[in-house]
Order: structure tokens, then sequence, then C-alpha cells
């Protein structure tokens, strides 16, 4: 079951943004930054085993938001990449104040769900916190990395379009492998033994690699389609 669902949620979040490209254009991927990002944070705090491995959820999501900057440094350059890493920030940031407020009321007598909330957010800060440092780090270094190869790529092939697939899966592999070392220890050192951290380095980092080459016909997909046309 726990394969099937990561595979469908591949297809499902890789999809989205593609949609929201062709819907919306750029502006649909900077609110899918927003949504994956919160979303992966939520999920990352809930163990599973798959394929063999013990990991953490979020790992697909996550992997989607490079899709997103990877689609806007190929079809509108730099600065709209980078700037959909900052909305992200901001919408986590913002995500972060939201929830913390929420474990501060009194729940009524009849409540239920406040103390599962406390449950599951109340960890929420370290791990956001995390998030948003590695996060900026990373994204900034898979932009940075994709024009850098794209450079290389249009030297090479004598086209700027040409080689799509080399600067889309090296620059999201070499950002992934510093995100996952990063974040795990961040997130989680002191919880987890460190054998089991380096479990889940491992599994994240398989599951990052894997998702990173499922990407390439989707990015290919949206340079074929036009921007928030239909």
């Amino acid at each position: 079951m726990n394969e099937w669902l990561l595979a469908g949620q591949v297809v499902l979040a890789y999809g989205a943004v593609v949609l929201a490209w062709r819907i919306f254009g750029r502006a649909g991927l900077y609110a899918w930054s927003v949504l994956a990002t919160v979303a992966a944070n939520i999920e990352v705090v809930v163990q599973i085993r798959a394929f063999g491995m013990d990991m953490t959820l979020g790992n697909v999501l996550f992997a989607s938001t490079f899709l997103v900057t990877d689609v806007l440094s190929e079809m509108c350059g730099k600065a709209e990449a980078n700037r959909a890493v900052r909305i992200g920030i901001f919408g986590s940031v913002c995500f972060v104040a939201i929830s913390q407020m929420w474990l501060h009321f009194v729940p009524g007598a009849e409540d239920f769900a406040l103390p599962h909330m406390r449950e599951v957010f109340g960890n929420t800060p370290r791990i956001v916190l995390a998030s948003l440092g590695v996060y900026a780090v990373v994204q900034h270094l898979d932009v940075l990395l994709y024009h850098a190869i794209w450079r290389w790529t249009e030297r090479i092939g004598g086209n700027h379009r040409a080689w799509l697939w080399v600067r889309n899966n090296g620059s999201t592999l070499c950002s992934q492998l510093a995100n996952t070392v990063l974040f795990t220890y961040a997130a989680f050192w002191g919880t987890f033994s460190q054998a089991h951290l380096w479990q889940i380095v491992w599994s994240s980092l398989a599951i990052f690699v894997a998702t990173s080459l499922l990407d390439t016909p989707f990015i290919y997909l949206c340079r074929r389609l036009p921007e928030g046309k239909l």
C-alpha cells in the first residue's frame, strides 16, 4: 500500500505542477510552492516503511518544489525561480505562526481536536525552522546550479534549448544530496539514534534520486505548454 501511495503522490504532485503552469502560469507555480512546502513540513513527522526502507513522508512534495524552480528557471529566468523560493519561505513562516497560535487556545468542553493538534504541531517549530533554513540554501543552490549547467550545455550543444534533461537532473540531484543530509540532522538530531538517522538519510536520498529522474518528462511537458493559457 505504501509503495502505491508514494507512486500516486509522485503523479499527483508533478501533474499538479504541470496543471498549475498550464492554467495559471507562474502564479500557479508560486501557489504550489507554498502548498507543497507547508504540507511537506506536516508530513515529515510521519515515519513509514516502503521499498524495504524506513523513511519519512514529505520527500515527494518537497521534490516537486525543485521541479517548480526548474520550470521557472527554464521558462522565466533566474529571478522568477528565486522569487518562488522566497514565496515558499514566506508561506512557511506564516504557517508556523498560525499553527503555534492554535496550541494556546483553551479548548471547550466538547472539543476533541486540540489535544491531537498539539501532539502533531507541537514539534512543528523545530522541523519547520530546520526546513526553512535548509530550503533557502538548497533551493537557491538548485537555481544557481541550473543556470551554471545551462551555460555549459549551451556551449556543448550549441543551442539554448538543448540538453534540458542534463541541467534539470544535474542541478536537482546535487541539491537533493545537500538537502537530505542537512535537513535530516537539523530536524531529527537527538530524536533518533545515529543509525536510524543514517537510515533516514539513505532512504530519503533514494526517494529523491528516483523523484528527480521522474520529473524530467514533466519539465519537458511544461516547456511545450504555453503559460497560463487554458
